[in-house]
């Protein structure tokens, strides 16, 4: 950690209320939204004034804290792996304060870093619950992973992630609880599923059972329910959040959304207006090259996993397990990211958080772009589910 960046007083991370606050769930809503757009602009769909009007409003605000040794693949000709971290901000202030808490304490809730295989077939986006412990481990964060931003902003997050990984970060962003409605809204909604109705009074949101398209303020009520999904923990909300990713990707891969400039326009500006953006990520020509390489990954070689976890022994004192790190799992699944090993997982989703949705099923289109997974090594104690599968959330 660089020696300018100093720990905060603990007593500024915010204390929770009785039951605790909910996540904005960034996702990788912003990757896609920016880099999908960007696609178009550089396919020429749009006029170089555009272009040029875009490219101005590029602005990285952040400097990574420890800059990784892998540069940024050369632009013209993107090659090899690279790693994106996306971090989702529950701060209240402004417009963010969607929810009129008025709660000025910032947390880094979702944390979600994207690996591109070198031979750029295959990803892996790993969540990292918000109440992991990393005391041991973090360079800046305190106790739990979502302290790191309290404890040192945005580049304090991206330097926790890396050291708990080991994968270097070359790009990252941050969005908020306003960056996800707008974003939702600029997309045209996502459709989710539910096994049962999913009623929560504490983020308002109230869907039937089935599929259910969310936009705006209803998507993000469903990417923050807790209590409402799984076994209330986080770790049942990030397998349902995974819900959302899989339909997410799948949409905007979709002939509707990529071939339509003025929505990717529109996506674009939005991204713009409502992420922080690393120095690396924020040079449009980079985000050509991330975009062409993102767009073509088969749906089933797209992975999001939920980092490998356990509930430990309650300090003395304390009511709550703390959630740590199983590195048995942790470290075959970096094993595979660091060969660039395409993998399996031994079901889709964890039947906690998510399920099986048996009448899934993709176009004869998508169909026909899947990779064959075929003898491929099944990954043994991880959870999560591909692009390709086709899941829904457990109603609590």
């Amino acid at each position: 950690m660089s020696d300018s960046l100093e720990r905060g007083p603990k007593q500024l991370v915010p204390r929770h209320a009785k039951r605790p606050r909910q996540n904005p769930a960034g996702l990788v809503v912003g990757i896609v939204a920016s880099v999908l757009a960007i696609v178009l602009l550089a396919g020429g769909a749009v006029s170089a004034v555009v272009w040029n009007t875009f490219s101005k409003q590029l602005a990285g605000t952040v400097h990574l804290i420890s800059e990784t040794d892998a540069p940024p693949p050369d632009i013209g000709a993107i090659e090899g792996g690279f790693n994106i971290l996306i971090v989702g901000s529950d701060t209240r202030e402004g417009a963010n304060n969607v929810d009129g808490s008025g709660e000025g304490g910032v947390l880094n809730d979702v944390n979600i870093l994207l690996h591109v295989a070198h031979d750029q077939q295959s990803a892996v986006a790993i969540s990292v619950p918000r109440d992991l412990y990393v005391a041991d481990t973090s360079p800046c964060a305190w106790t739990k992973i979502n302290t790191s931003l309290a404890a040192g902003d945005f580049p304090c997050a991206v330097d926790t992630m890396s050291a708990l990984t080991g994968l270097p970060v070359q790009f990252a962003g941050m969005i908020t609880f306003n960056g996800v409605i707008q974003m939702a809204d600029a997309i045209g909604g996502v459709q989710i599923c539910a096994d049962a109705p999913i009623l929560d009074e504490d983020t308002g949101l109230n869907i039937p059972a089935g599929y259910t398209t969310v936009t705006g303020f209803y998507a993000l009520a469903f990417l923050r329910t807790r209590g409402a999904v799984g076994d209330g923990s986080d770790l049942g909300r990030v397998s349902s959040q995974q819900v959302y990713l899989s339909s997410l990707i799948r949409k905007v891969k979709a002939d509707g959304v990529l071939n339509d400039p003025l929505a990717l326009l529109k996506i674009a500006q939005v991204a713009l207006a409502n992420m922080t953006l690393s120095g690396s990520l924020a040079d449009p020509y980079t985000m050509v090259q991330i975009a062409l390489v993102l767009k073509n990954l088969p749906l089933n070689r797209v992975t999001f996993v939920q980092w490998p976890t356990y509930y430990g022994t309650p300090a003395e004192g304390e009511t709550s397990a703390p959630v740590m790190t199983n590195w048995a799992a942790a470290d075959q699944l970096l094993a595979y990211i660091n060969s660039d090993q395409p993998f399996v997982l031994p079901q889709v989703g964890d039947d906690r958080g998510s399920t099986l949705d048996p009448n899934g099923a993709l176009t004869d289109e998508e169909q026909a772009q899947l990779a064959d997974n075929t003898g491929l090594p099944v990954l043994d104690g991880v959870s999560g589910q591909t692009a390709a599968d086709f899941s829904c959330s457990v109603a609590n």
